[in-house]
């Protein structure tokens, strides 16, 4: 694991050098300690990790927990790692290498005192996997057990303990075996004094787990697509503009690390609105639904394994409509490629171009659309890990129409109000800001608000 760095105040620059050393000592020690029961509560920081299950077949997706505390006297500052090395070994010494891939977009904690934080990272049990595997994370003092072999088959994690509870240490000198504890004394903990149940989930427990299945596949597939925000301006009266949009992965791959073509197919769906505050019944001026199905992959090429410059692409089929009839209905349908240029820089920032070139077709509300829209959308986008996010668009049509838009946002958790989100900030001039209104002209208009995704 990448050790975690401790932020402090710029005038307590003398202590750095002894509390760094402390912390690369204390935070192996405490992962040890961590995963037998045995912390003492020295100050210190660090991780321990768990397994969210004690026996699953070959194919099947466990999760490890990740918990790192910060139980020193500054705020701590980290990254988790987006993947795991795991080492499976069994009995024999043969070892099994995989990786394990984080649940959501690494992005950096900024940990308080006394505080702590959760990560969750999947991994799918290697195909070769047999019977009780010891489980290292690479470059990490943990050792967690995993039964691979089916349920009904196992000996260790399906088998009952037919066996008395025995009073550990408490054997005399010179004897073989700890004397069982009285029936009492098991009884007032709450278990058999003969027989305990298999190291499995309670009935009543898989019963939770089963209902929420569907839930949980649901959660996993779904992701963010286009920027989340709602921004309120001030020019012509008090209006708001704000965006709702999310993609849904259709198929998810039994073995993340070797996706499939059709892993990297999605249904997108995002809404945009312009919204009068000003008006008797609050109206929205416009809404545009825009369903769409694509394929999409963030790294198709790249000159090198570690190169950090990459290139991605997205493809597919959209449809936008503002749900209205008559006089006032408008809908266009576009085939659409995307080539995504992005360019990883050494001080945690990437650079993206991301043109998106689009084809008309099935646009009788609105035969000229493309004489305002154009057929590219020009998408420059730099984002600091945690911190600022700065993106551009523009549109050019014929004889002289366009469109710009640009965004910044920065996060609320690096400001006085600590809380989730970002402080966006949004201006666009041009032509189509409501698909209704794709052939009128708007003058620049600023709208401050709230983005979830920037």
């Amino acid at each position: 694991m990448t050790q975690p760095s401790i932020k402090r105040p710029g005038a307590a620059r003398r202590g750095n050098r002894s509390s760094s050393t402390r912390l690369r000592i204390a935070t192996p020690l405490l992962a040890l300690a961590l995963a037998s029961g045995l912390y003492t509560g020295v100050a210190s920081a660090g991780m321990s990790y768990q397994l969210d299950a004690t026996q699953a077949s070959p194919g099947e997706t466990v999760r490890i927990k990740g918990m790192l505390f910060n139980d020193t006297d500054n705020a701590l500052s980290w990254t988790p790692p987006q993947n795991l090395v795991l080492q499976w070994r069994n009995e024999q010494g043969k070892v099994i290498r995989s990786l394990a891939y984080l649940d959501t977009p690494a992005q950096q904690v900024e940990l308080p005192i006394n505080n702590f934080a959760a990560f969750s990272w999947k991994a799918v049990v290697p195909t070769e996997a047999r019977g009780l595997q010891a489980l290292n994370i690479e470059g990490e003092s943990v050792l967690l057990a995993l039964d691979t072999s089916p349920l009904q088959e196992s000996q260790v994690a399906g088998t009952p303990a037919f066996t008395p509870v025995v009073d550990a240490g408490a054997a005399p000198p010179g004897s073989t075996q700890d004397p069982p504890l009285p029936d009492s004394v098991v009884a007032a903990a709450g278990a058999n004094a003969e027989q305990g149940p298999r190291p499995a989930a309670p009935t009543t427990m898989a019963a939770a787990d089963s209902s929420s299945a569907a839930f949980e596949n649901f959660r996993n597939a779904i992701s963010t697509y286009e920027p989340i925000y709602f921004d309120v301006g001030q020019k012509g009266g008090t209006n708001a503009r704000f965006q709702l949009s999310f993609k849904y992965r259709l198929a998810t791959p039994k073995d993340p690390a070797r996706p499939g073509f059709f892993n990297h197919l999605y249904l997108g769906y995002t809404q945009l609105a312009l919204w009068d505050l000003d008006g008797d019944s609050k109206p929205f001026v416009d809404v545009t639904y825009n369903p769409s199905l694509f394929w999409h992959k963030e790294r198709v090429w790249s000159p090198a394994e570690h190169s950090p410059f990459y290139v991605g692409l997205a493809t597919g089929v959209e449809h936008k409509s503002n749900g209205k009839s008559g006089a006032d209905s408008r809908s266009v349908n576009d085939l659409f490629i995307q080539p995504e240029f992005r360019y990883r820089f050494s001080g945690g920032s990437t650079l993206a171009f991301a043109p998106r070139v689009k084809a008309y077709f099935g646009k009788p509300d609105n035969d000229d659309y493309a004489h305002y829209a154009g057929h590219v959308d020009w998408k420059l986008r730099w984002a600091q890990d945690n911190g600022l996010v700065l993106t551009g668009l523009y549109r050019q049509g014929t004889e002289g129409r366009n469109a710009m838009q640009f965004e910044a946002a920065w996060p609320l958790r690096r400001t006085f109000l600590d809380m989730n989100g970002y402080l966006h900030v949004q201006y666009f001039k041009g032509y189509g800001e409501t698909l209704m209104g794709y052939n009128q002209k708007s003058s620049g208009q600023v709208r401050v608000g709230l983005a979830l995704v920037p």
